[in-house]
């Protein structure tokens, strides 16, 4: 039996209230889907104020996808200096930035053909 893999928008979803379960903020949802040759259909990104709001952002994020979805990252990168930590959902791509690496890397310009849906934070 193979195990249904949960809609982008269930993931999308779950991905954003990890996020505010701590305090991420300036969270974007960029749809790739229109845009040819993408590794994927959405990037979800955020920004922590610290390394370790970083770390914890993804510590959320993933413990809520796993706990409501049964579903982990395929791949994770940047945890160890946790600037710029990525999670890999396979469709949905999570970017966890600190605000200065955020601003340099500045990745919704760089997908500027992208619908970007910016999420209002509680906070």
């Amino acid at each position: 039996m193979t195990e249904k893999k949960p809609s982008a928008d269930q993931l999308i979803t779950e991905i954003i209230k990890g996020i505010e379960q701590v305090k991420g903020e300036k969270i974007s949802i960029l749809d790739l889907r229109e845009i040819e040759n993408t590794v994927c259909d959405y990037f979800i990104v955020c920004e922590g104020s610290s390394n370790t709001q970083v770390n914890a952002i993804a510590g959320s994020v993933q413990k809520l996808v796993s706990k409501a979805l049964k579903d982990k990252p395929w791949h994770v990168e940047g945890e160890a200096n946790a600037e710029w930590i990525l999670l890999d959902y396979v469709n949905v791509v999570v970017h966890i930035f600190q605000k200065q690496i955020r601003e340099f890397y500045d990745i919704e310009s760089l997908w500027g053909d992208a619908k970007i849906t910016v999420i209002e934070t509680a906070h």
